[in-house]
């Protein structure tokens, strides 16, 4: 029998990774240079090829970058 998986657990350590805390710094970075953080209009610094190219709504933005969303996926769908 396969050990449950600690989904939790994986995310807080990936997170708290050095990379991730630099990266999210660096994203956050740009956002107050650019003098558009924490003003409420849902954008996000764009992350294209590990480069910062702009800005663009966050659900685009955050729903790109999950592999397991697009069409094709072999994840498991849910049933109803």
């Amino acid at each position: 029998m396969a050990k449950a998986r600690d989904y939790k657990k994986e995310y807080r350590k990936f997170q708290s990774s050095r990379k991730m805390k630099r990266y999210r710094a660096q994203l956050n970075k740009y956002n107050r240079d650019k003098g558009t953080y924490g003003n409420g209009d849902g954008k996000d610094a764009s992350h294209k090829g590990g480069k910062i190219v702009g800005f663009e709504d966050s659900s685009v933005n955050k729903g790109r970058a999950e592999k397991s969303r697009l069409k094709g996926s072999r994840r498991r769908k849910r049933r109803k």
